[in-house]
């Protein structure tokens, strides 16, 4: 029996180290990849190594770290598929250099050399050719002399096959005129802006009938969102700030404390202009005095602007040695050349700011309602745990309200509404993430607030009831009726219109555009205003309704594209561009065809290897 217990053991320890071997023969840190495994995955003759994998990802991973200023993590950067991205670039690669090996496509060890001796990294002091250097950065990688030139000249080998794919791809050139021809296409066209105050006589006020009609008929446009109903509890330093107590010693304090913005010397707004020396100060003096330049002329031709040379506001005791002649000088002067710390300088005086002089008695009001707003807000700080505290205990928000200064409301809450209470972040994130099984516990507000939350129903999208939306359901109302008078107006305009008669005889006071393109935006127009006058014949007069208002529009002209410099610039720059485009899609189609007739296979195995030791 002893026996058979022993030959057990020795059974499942066999199996516990079989398990260990395997364990260890997969696992490996990205710092040089130890292990069995040495390849991740074959497409047609060709493996995609370990190493290989592992560094893509790991400098992918960095790069959108860089970019997003945040490291990334390996199972983020797996539920944004980067690690399918690499696979499928590396898959791609080693698919063209199998169909490059197919081919018989490969370059020469001369061209091999010239490769590895224009690479930065492998030069020496002096920016020659370094074997040294060359050994030591691929030790740092982990590749030998032989592997590092055999990976070299099958990239070498895939941008050749690429460039046979690309080369001569070119979009036709009247693919880019006919794109610049319908982009740079202007036109010019007349327009009015018929509104209310246009109708010969005002809208009667609608009956209380004919506005819940139109509810009735229009209920889908007063429809209210999914909504929470919460009640809660609040309180704001706001509604104990009369409880607050502030002594008068602390009000002096205060006081003291902030003199400088209480008792401020006067100040001047000046501009400097300073000189490499007296002498060319001097002669920009001169000039002024004798009206041969301006103090704008002087500092330009120093290549300088005035915001260059503008000081903001100073004092006298800022200035040093000029302030006695700059705060002697009117608005507009300029004094000088004067000492100043960077050399003789000019300076201009833009404005005066009188001294100001505010008591402790005028100031004390401020800072009284300043100091209790401040010791409400470390109030409420106290008593928010006290509170959180409370309900954790099982305390209900209405017995808060009745035993506390926390006052109760109720809201029906949903992510468009900003008022009052919605108006804090704090409570908007809370209401969002609240349910009916939360139960409520101390939220934090902007102001040093609080708040607690309970759900009590979940309302659905439902229409607003109609004392809610009638102020909406008159206005769209007016609107409408407006329109449908606007309309009659401007079509009785129309056969003078189109006939050629100008918008003055109709005692119409239009607008004139010339050379509008299909980008540009005219103030006072619907957004289907400009996409509606590239779709008209000239002469062509239309109707176009907004919110409460018609346009009528006629077009008086279609001004195609001229062949300027600039133009032609534009179609050689979009037809090149095109054409780089159109040979990045061939090239893409290509080598999906290559993966696929190459065959692959991945190991997962290997894969799972490598990822765990990502972070």
């Amino acid at each position: 029996m002893a026996k058979g217990k022993t030959s057990i053991s020795k059974i499942a320890v066999w199996i516990l180290l079989g398990l260990l071997f395997v364990g260890l023969s997969l696992g490996f840190g990205l710092d040089g990849l130890g292990g069995t495994v040495r390849t991740v995955g074959k497409v047609g003759d060709k493996y995609i190594d370990v190493q290989t994998y592992a560094n893509t990802l790991q400098r992918e991973m960095q790069a959108v770290g860089q970019q997003t200023g945040t490291p990334l993590t390996f199972q983020r950067a797996q539920s944004i598929g980067l690690d399918q991205a690499v696979l499928a670039r590396l898959v791609r690669a080693r698919a063209l250099d199998h169909e490059a090996g197919q081919m018989g496509l490969s370059v020469g060890d001369e061209t091999i050399r010239d490769e590895i001796l224009n690479i930065p990294a492998f030069r020496g002091l002096d920016g020659s050719f370094d074997r040294d250097a060359y050994r030591f950065a691929l030790d740092q990688q982990g590749t030998s002399e032989g592997e590092f030139e055999n990976q070299l000249r099958e990239e070498v080998s895939r941008s050749i096959l690429q460039g046979a794919i690309v080369s001569g791809v070119n979009m036709p050139e009247t693919y880019a005129q006919t794109l610049m021809a319908f982009i740079g296409e202007t036109r010019d066209f007349t327009w009015v802006r018929l509104g209310q105050a246009d109708l010969p006589e005002v809208l009667p006020e609608p009956a209380e009938d004919v506005l819940r009609a139109y509810y009735d008929d229009n209920l889908g446009d007063y429809e209210l969102p999914e909504t929470k109903r919460i009640t809660f509890a609040v309180l704001l330093p706001d509604m104990i700030l009369d409880s607050m107590e502030v002594d008068d010693s602390a009000l002096r304090a205060e006081y003291e404390a902030r003199a400088d913005l209480f008792n401020r010397p006067e100040r001047r707004l000046v501009e400097r202009l300073v000189y490499l020396d007296a002498e060319a100060a001097d002669r920009a003096a001169a000039q002024l005095e004798v009206g041969g330049t301006t103090f704008e002329a002087l500092v330009s031709e120093r290549g300088l602007d005035l915001g260059d040379v503008d000081m903001g506001d100073v004092t006298r005791l800022q200035l040093d040695a000029a302030g006695e002649a700059v705060f002697g000088a009117d608005v507009g002067d300029v004094v000088g050349p004067l000492p100043s710390s960077l050399g003789p300088a000019l300076f201009r005086v833009n404005g005066v700011l009188p001294a100001q002089q505010v008591s402790f008695e005028d100031a004390s009001v401020q800072l009284r309602q300043e100091l209790s707003l401040d010791a409400a807000r470390r109030q409420v700080a106290v008593l928010a745990e006290e509170f959180d505290n409370l309900l954790a205990g099982g305390a209900t928000l209405e017995e808060l309200d009745a035993e506390t200064d926390m006052q109760l409301g109720t809201i029906d809450w949903y992510p468009a509404l900003g008022e009052d209470i919605a108006a804090y972040d704090g409570f908007r994130d809370a209401a969002a993430a609240l349910s009916q099984d939360d139960f409520p516990e101390i939220v934090q507000l902007d102001d040093g607030g609080i708040v607690a939350l309970r759900m009590e129903e979940l309302l659905p999208p439902r229409p607003a009831p109609f004392d809610e939306a009638r102020l909406n359901v008159q206005a769209n109302w007016e609107a409408e009726r407006t329109e449908a008078r606007l309309t009659e107006m401007a079509e009785a305009l129309l056969p003078a219109l189109e006939s050629g008669e100008t918008f003055a005889s109709q005692s119409l006071d239009s607008i004139v555009e010339t050379d509008m393109d299909r980008s540009a935006f005219v103030q006072g127009t619907p957004p289907e205003f400009m996409p509606a006058v590239f779709e008209m014949a000239p002469g062509e007069v239309r109707i176009i309704s907004g919110y409460g208002a018609v346009l009528v529009v006629r077009l008086d002209a279609i001004n195609p594209l001229t062949d300027t410099p600039e133009a032609v610039a534009e179609t050689e720059a979009l037809s090149a561009e095109m054409g780089q485009i159109l040979a990045g899609e061939l090239f893409s189609v290509y080598g999906e065809d290559v993966v696929l007739r190459a065959g692959t296979q991945i190991n997962q195995q290997a894969l799972d290897a490598v990822h765990v030791n990502f972070p």
